[in-house]
């Protein structure tokens, strides 16, 4: 007898990949832009926060463009988090542009091309068309295929129906393809676009909805659809001016937006592309929609861009700038000179300053929670307090970063929850900064290139 195999199957789960800031869900406000203690996984900076909101506000009117917000504060006070927020309250729609300011010094552009195409990412443009679809329900698919294959090509007919009216297509051998494709059958309520052919599958009919006992999650019913089945619809579409810029000035089009190989755009080109949306929007078929660019570390880019940052925000066609910086009094880079936060004093008159302030350590607390929900850890109250004092000597973002490797060391010796003696074995494993300093102090003589031994010697010689 023949020996029977048994093949053990996997279940594929999704990997989700958990980033610094993936629990923001917005500036968590309220409807008169308070700011929440907790919502939408924003703790505390309340007055940030609001002052976030109101810019929102006027983003959305479109009465802030060229513009510029700066977000400043010490490090781990969440100016970062503030601007995700900001991008996740503004929708899918409003173009947000996102990018670090050191970022424009590694690319083989020059840096003000750079700027340029980061600016155009961050505005949008909606562009409004007329098209006919025919709407209706699927009464009947009828395909005639041919009794020797590749003899003829198949044809077809499709019955479609509303509430007022009937009518027979006859189908082609694309039209049967895509039916085909969409796996179109009679009770479904389809929509075809004239000019193209695509086939939209809007959902299942309700007058069909007891056809089968057992329906998927999936299954969305819908009315019949009332009145002619050929209709006029306005399809409205947003692109950013930059994606505009790809497709006309390289040969393969949009799929140079898939390849990466942006490269250099031509002046020309830009202006042709600003003149026709101009005219667009004189015609009523487009509107411009502002969008947000953020530039986080922005002390990182030298008085060039800074020069160039300051021509731009005069343009009609800028969109919101805000920038982030942790700095001090600083050197501008590129110059001799200091300056606040390591911006030239004209461009810091055009920006409305937002500080941030250090986390207390009741709101380090609720941050850490939030954390752990999101990094899916369980923790014992008695550790969430002894990671808070962590994070309230040292940093929010050392605390952070011991959550996984706690629930690693959980892991390790089969523990359900993480308990006190798994943070101690990590914190004693990894050092915070205070600690490398004192190391760094205790053992200078050791390390090579070391400075401070080298201003000793010179005070001794001197």
């Amino acid at each position: 007898m023949a020996e029977l195999k048994v093949t053990q199957s996997k279940d594929l789960t999704r990997v989700e990949r958990v980033g610094a800031h993936s629990h923001i869900r917005g500036l968590g406000l309220d409807d008169t832009f308070e700011a929440r203690n907790v919502s939408q996984g924003m703790v505390g900076q309340k007055a940030a926060r609001r002052a976030a909101g109101i810019i929102l506000q006027l983003i959305r009117e479109g009465k802030i463009a060229g513009r510029a917000v700066l977000l400043a504060g010490q490090p781990g006070t969440g100016k970062t988090a503030i601007a995700m927020g900001m991008a996740k309250a503004l929708g899918e729609e409003t173009p947000f542009a996102m990018m670090a300011g050191s970022e424009i010094f590694s690319l083989e552009m020059s840096k003000t091309e750079a700027l340029t195409q980061a600016f155009r990412k961050a505005i949008g443009v909606r562009i409004k068309e007329e098209t006919e679809l025919i709407e209706g329900e699927v009464v009947e698919v009828q395909i005639d295929r041919p009794a020797v294959a590749g003899a003829a090509s198949k044809t077809g007919k499709l019955t479609l129906k509303t509430t007022e009216m009937e009518t027979v297509y006859d189908l082609g051998a694309k039209m049967i393809e895509s039916l085909g494709k969409e796996k179109v059958q009679s009770g479904d309520v389809i929509a075809i676009d004239k000019a193209s052919g695509k086939i939209t599958k809007l959902g299942r009919s309700f007058a069909r909805s007891r056809d089968y006992d057992a329906m998927g999650p999936q299954t969305k019913f819908v009315q019949c659809p009332d009145g002619e089945l050929q209709k006029r619809k306005e399809v409205v579409h947003v692109v950013t001016l930059h994606e505009i810029d790809v497709i006309n000035s390289r040969k393969q089009g949009f799929l140079a937006l898939f390849a990466g190989d942006t490269g250099e755009i031509r002046c020309e080109v830009r202006e042709q592309i600003d003149s026709k949306v101009a005219e667009w929007r004189e015609e009523g078929k487009a509107d411009i929609v502002p969008g947000v660019l953020f530039i986080d570390e922005v002390h990182m880019l030298d008085i060039e861009c800074f020069s160039f940052l300051n021509r731009a925000l005069e343009n009609e066609m800028a969109p919101i700038l805000v920038v982030a910086t942790n700095r001090g009094i600083t050197r501008i880079r590129g110059t001799n000179y200091k300056s606040p936060h390591g911006i030239p004093i004209d461009l810091l008159d055009r920006l409305l300053i937002i500080s941030t302030t250090p986390y207390s350590e009741e709101e380090i607390r609720k941050i850490l929670d939030i954390r752990c929900e999101e990094e899916d850890v369980e923790m014992s109250e008695d550790a969430r307090d002894l990671l808070t004092k962590i994070g309230h000597e040292t940093s929010l973002r050392y605390a952070i970063c011991l959550i996984t490797a706690a629930a690693l060391a959980c892991a390790k010796r089969k523990g359900k929850e993480v308990e006190i003696e798994d943070i101690s074995r990590v914190y004693s494993l990894f050092i915070d900064v205070k600690r490398s300093t004192q190391f760094l102090m205790e053992y200078q003589e050791q390390f090579m290139f070391n400075e401070v031994q080298e201003d000793d010697d010179a005070k001794a010689i001197g």
